[in-house]
């Protein structure tokens, strides 16, 4: 499980990471904020990836005992199914607390910190998220700015050196659309303080007027030049069911509400049951190898996932009662399993060995 875990773990933190690191180049995050967003993401990432680890290490374990016929042994020294199973749901309950702690708590904790660091990110100026040596696009693709190098001053805050800025939404005297392109040796944040605009100052500034293969352009310097830039986005209550404490949600009325406490109950629910479905579905021939069920595996535990996200959406949305909710989805799955535990033959038929042999 562990080994499940790990590897899960770093290919879905790399991906996400990959995802992040695209926005900073964007201009869309700071990148001094991509850790900090990995870390709150990362009970997100536990809630999908320990059932499945759990599951597949179950699988990994027994179907090693059989493929060894140390389960074999096991079973012939009195030692029965129930027993076994018995067994395995004692072992799970330490994953069934700890997915607890997550789903109810640390869930909810972290979505609520991203949403709030996304929030202020918003609050940042285009300043505060260029990348030296790279051009990025603001205002809607209105303004095009690049900077040689950065750097931090104690007093003024950071600063862009050898700015390139491209505007495309001035106009002329005649009132026609006319590039606008502006060199400046340094620039950097200054905020109005009776009106709180925010502005980009620039230093020793040369702009250029005209449009492209004209020769009329025209061509000014200043000492000094404030650009507007767009006001800050002003900050709203985070107010979205997903990150709500748990305790807000019991006794909610409201459909998205309801939708979101049955769906973190259900990740606790996951561990008992794919215990259930595990156990009868390790068993394996010696000639079949332990690491035989995996693939199908996954492919159940996606099956049970998705119904249960996609009946979340439905009790959401209030086309589907919350009597019924997602149990429906617990309750097939139970079935299943309890089908695979009277029938253990029926087991073998979820294997690659005999996936193959179908076809």
């Amino acid at each position: 499980m562990a080994a499940g875990t790990l590897i899960l773990l770093v290919v879905g933190v790399t991906s996400r990471f990959i995802q992040y690191l695209g926005q900073a180049v964007a201009g869309e995050l700071a990148s001094d904020v991509l850790l900090l967003l990995m870390f709150y993401r990362m009970p997100d990432f536990l809630l999908v990836i320990i059932p499945l680890a759990f599951f597949q290490g179950i699988l990994l374990a027994y179907g090693r005992m059989y493929a060894e016929n140390e389960m074999v042994v096991l079973l012939g020294s009195g030692t029965s199914q129930l027993r076994l199973l018995m067994l395995t749901l004692g072992t799970s309950v330490v994953v069934l607390l700890f997915m607890a702690v997550v789903s109810l708590s640390l869930a909810p904790w972290g979505e609520r910190n991203t949403e709030q660091l996304k929030l202020n990110q918003q609050q940042l100026t285009e300043i505060d998220l260029i990348v030296a040596g790279q051009f990025q696009t603001f205002s809607d693709g209105e303004r095009v700015t690049y900077a040689e190098r950065t750097e931090n001053l104690p007093s003024l805050g950071r600063q862009l050196q050898n700015v390139f800025i491209a505007l495309t939404n001035t106009e002329d005297e005649a009132g026609l659309q006319t590039p606008r392109i502006i060199l400046a040796e340094t620039a950097r944040p200054e905020i109005d303080p009776e009106s709180g605009a925010r502005f980009m100052r620039m230093e020793n500034v040369l702009q250029y007027d005209g449009a492209p293969g004209a020769a009329d352009f025209s061509v000014a310097q200043f000492d000094a030049q404030l650009i507007l830039l767009p006001d800050a986005t002003e900050f709203e209550e985070i107010l979205e069911e997903a990150t709500l404490p748990t305790r807000e949600l019991f006794g909610s009325a409201m459909p998205e509400h309801q939708a979101e406490l049955q769906w973190r109950l259900s990740i606790i629910l996951l561990i008992p049951v794919i215990t259930l479905l595990a156990v009868p579905m390790s068993k394996v021939d010696p000639r079949q190898g332990r690491y035989s069920k995996l693939i199908p595996a996954a492919l159940i535990y996606a099956a049970y996932f998705l119904l249960l996200q996609y009946s979340r959406d439905q009790v959401a949305e209030g086309e589907l009662s919350a009597a019924i909710g997602v149990w429906w989805v617990h309750g097939l799955f139970v079935g299943i399993g309890l089908l695979l535990f009277r029938f253990p033959e029926l087991g073998r038929f979820f294997s690659l060995g005999r996936i193959r042999e179908s076809q």
